[in-house]
């Protein structure tokens, strides 16, 4: 959404905060959009446990470029802009409190023009603004009527598959950030207002339908065609593959990331319990008092780290479940 400011140009407000006071207003930061690595917002971690994680970081940086471009061309059947894009980067952001995403994709977003202030325009991106918010934080609430809305306010199959990639992926962002901010022991801070958000959707194990458009096999490009085959032998892709292939680059992406965090989750352990469900309610809380008990168990950092990237890709997963489909 637009960005409202107080005091000059040195706060950032943004809809998803619409019923804080102005002592709420978060200041904004304009060299946080200037980050040699936009996935993880040049956190200075141990050069050994960049080495552990480069399979899946790899494609989550790519995933920041082909998701957040700062020029997109758009057109009928491709409407989001940048704006779009980074407006509801910044919703789930700030769904999830993890303030030195707030402060990125704010920064981001804060010298773009915004839509026209047509009743239209307005509608539209407050129908996704909303949405966003929805699915990061609450996607128990989602049904046939909030994705219908999409479609009501133009979006087309291929935004609406955009739209829920930035949403799972900014989710996901958010959780890899907050665990590396722990394992460097910097403290937690809360963005105003914030509230523990309910849990995420449990796996169910209910047949899944989709309910958005697959990509037809007679009209599929060589690159779908590809992604298709490939991804659907990936058990967690198999039923989401055939709509994610709208965008195949993105789902390649997304696939590679899978397959280079995959770590079997036991929770067993009840440190390992508390930092998975902590981190999948309200990453902005999640800190060195949740990371240091799974290392004094014995996990090595590295395997630590993977374990609870592996629960925040899966989080990613489910929100996209939700997304596109329902069960029967």
């Amino acid at each position: 959404m637009e960005q409202r400011r107080f005091s000059g140009k040195g706060h950032w407000y943004h809809e998803t905060q619409s019923n804080h006071a102005q002592t709420d207003v978060l200041p904004l930061v304009p060299e946080a959009a200037n980050v040699d690595d936009r996935f993880l917002l040049d956190l200075a971690l141990p050069d050994e446990i960049v080495a552990a994680c480069s399979g899946w970081l790899a494609p989550a940086r790519a995933l920041c470029h082909q998701l957040f471009p700062l020029s997109i061309p758009v057109n009928r059947l491709h409407t989001l802009s940048a704006y779009d894009r980074l407006s509801t980067a910044l919703t789930v952001a700030q769904a999830c409190g993890v303030q030195r995403l707030c402060n990125h994709y704010a920064a981001l977003l804060a010298p773009l023009p915004g839509p026209d202030s047509s009743r239209e325009s307005n509608r539209r991106l407050a129908q996704i603004t909303q949405y966003a918010r929805q699915l990061a934080s609450s996607p128990d609430v989602i049904d046939d009527k909030a994705q219908n809305q999409l479609d009501e306010v133009g979006l087309s199959t291929y935004d609406i598959v955009v739209i829920n990639q930035i949403i799972g992926f900014i989710g996901f962002q958010a959780r890899v950030v907050a665990v590396f901010q722990a394992l460097l022991g910097q403290p937690v801070r809360w963005l105003p207002g914030h509230h523990i958000q309910p849990h995420t959707l449990p796996p169910s194990h209910e047949a899944w339908v989709p309910l958005l458009p697959v990509v037809e096999l007679r009209y599929a490009s060589a690159h779908q065609l590809e992604s298709l085959s490939r991804w659907q032998a990936e058990s967690a892709l198999e039923i989401l593959t055939p709509v994610l292939c709208h965008e195949p680059s993105l789902l390649d992406l997304t696939g590679e990331i899978l397959i280079n965090s995959r770590e079997e989750i036991s929770l067993t352990s009840p440190a390992l319990s508390a930092a998975v469900e902590l981190l999948t309610r309200s990453p902005d809380r999640f800190s060195a008092a949740q990371f240091t008990p799974l290392t004094d168990q014995g996990l090595s950092a590295e395997h630590a780290i993977a374990l609870l990237t592996q629960s925040a890709f899966d989080g990613w997963l489910t929100r996209l479940k939700v997304a596109f489909g329902k069960e029967e």
